[in-house]
């Protein structure tokens, strides 16, 4: 007998179904008419999932250390239910839940993988109860929408300590490492455990000046960083009362960084070690992938599929992904607030020779209204290796003014403020390799004008 649960399924369905044939999209749609019907439908429907689910939060790299799980554990057998298409609010885990929902009322995955936005997290985790929770990393992001870090950092702190589920956590983010005090203090805690890089080879010079967490969350003082590898992400300790970077059960050593082609690294875990040929560029996808290897081995993966999934997975759109296009080469780098356009400046000055770039600023609401983080962003390491870039998007002015002052040269310059008019500039201008540097919803605007064109799929999971 159908319940009345699956008659509401069916009817979220059938409204997302009509909403793509009429093309307004429906990622979210069928998941956000469904909480309607049943606000807990989310915790209804995961309860059908047979091995339970993980659940990955993040301000940077959600998207792509879903993927990696993803390709570990799918090598295992596993089926997934997933939010491919990245939609991570409430209505898009709930549409994910929704779309694989059979006839019968059974999930068509009998595990779940979901990626969520910082600010849903603590009421997805309440309705999910997951197995395991990853949280990788804390950085200034959105500040219109999600206030100072502190205020993310204090609900995070919240769910962890309401969280039964096993919590692997980022060791180099002193603000995510310390919420594995909600445990129960200072005290080891077997369902905490922590992932981190430990290669000084690699650190910076001196931590930049946008980095974030600075001081102490016990005691406010400042940290004293060893090292720094990523915007505020290091080996830090506090003098003053004694917190400092817990020890990593799954480490990366050895890192090399191939531009934006790829990296190399050492995994170094408790059941062994690999060495991974990573397929992603930059430090921040070193991250992503210890994440990835961190929780889907706190979730019974064998280490032998850990290293082969790594080294297997794809790039999301927009993530380091590259496209033929009037006859070049076009890479979409993703840059969404400091760190990581930092961390994507620091890999382009890998490559060598002059550059092509296309940014793209927007000011939308999911990318944030106040755009001033582009100031905070070092666009002053490539400002020298830039041959030609055309500035784009909503507020194409400001970025032209930003990277004058960052040392370009005006007449290397263009602005079109139109994305279609933008593309076709920087493309005509130019016979190599093409650098697009989009926003979150320039990312999704690049995203339709190359599906209009015939060179992308409609498809990014």
């Amino acid at each position: 007998m159908i319940g009345a649960l699956d008659l509401k399924v069916a009817a979220a369905r059938a409204a997302g179904a009509a909403s793509r044939r009429a093309g307004r999209g429906g990622t979210s749609l069928p998941g956000k008419l469904l909480m309607r019907l049943e606000p807990h439908a989310i915790g209804r429907l995961a309860a059908r999932l047979e091995h339970g689910s993980a659940v990955i939060s993040a301000t940077n790299g959600k998207t792509t250390t879903a993927a990696m799980v993803a390709a570990i554990l799918e090598r295992g057998g596993t089926r997934l239910v997933h939010n491919r298409a990245g939609a991570n609010m409430a209505g898009g885990v709930t549409s994910a839940l929704l779309q694989a929902t059979r006839r019968d009322g059974r999930l068509a995955g009998d595990t779940g993988l979901f990626e969520v936005d910082e600010f849903w997290l603590g009421s997805v985790v309440e309705e999910l109860e997951p197995r395991a929770l990853l949280l990788a990393n804390l950085f200034r992001d959105q500040l219109d929408r999600y206030g100072e870090l502190d205020t993310i950092a204090h609900r995070w702190a919240q769910v962890c300590a309401r969280t039964r589920a096993a919590l692997v956590l980022n060791a180099d983010d002193p603000t995510v490492a310390d919420l594995g005090r909600a445990r129960g203090g200072d005290a080891p805690d077997p369902t905490v455990s922590f992932f981190g890089v430990e290669d000084d080879a690699i650190a910076l010079a001196e931590m930049q000046h946008a980095a974030d967490a600075k001081h102490c969350r016990r005691c406010g003082a400042p940290y004293r960083y060893e090292a720094v590898y990523l915007g505020h992400l290091g080996r830090y300790v506090c003098d003053n009362c004694g917190a400092r970077r817990p020890e990593p059960q799954v480490a990366a050593s050895d890192v090399v960084l191939e531009g934006v082609r790829a990296a190399r690294f050492t995994l170094r875990t408790p059941a062994g070690e690999r060495t991974i040929a990573l397929p992603l560029p930059g430090l921040y996808n070193v991250y992503n992938a210890l994440g990835a290897a961190a929780l889907t081995l706190a979730l019974g993966a064998p280490l032998d599929d850990v290293a082969a999934g790594l080294q297997s997975v794809s790039p999301a759109f927009g993530r380091a992904e590259t496209v033929a296009l009037g006859g070049r080469e076009l890479s979409i780098l993703l840059v969404k607030n400091p760190a990581g356009a930092n961390e994507v400046l620091r890999t382009l000055a890998l490559e060598p020779g002059e550059h092509d770039l296309l940014a793209i600023l927007n000011d939308n609401v999911a990318d944030g209204r106040d755009v001033s983080w582009v100031w905070d962003a070092d666009f002053e390491v490539l400002a020298g290796r830039v041959r030609h870039v055309v500035c784009s998007g909503t507020r194409a002015a400001e970025m032209a003014v930003r990277l004058k002052y960052a040392g370009v040269d005006e007449a290397r310059i263009a602005v079109a403020s139109g994305l279609d008019d933008g593309l076709d500039r920087a493309l005509a201008d130019g016979d190599g390799r093409l650098f697009a540097l989009p926003t979150y919803t320039a990312m999704l605007g690049l995203r339709d004008v190359l599906v209009a064109r015939g060179v992308a799929g409609s498809s990014f999971a």
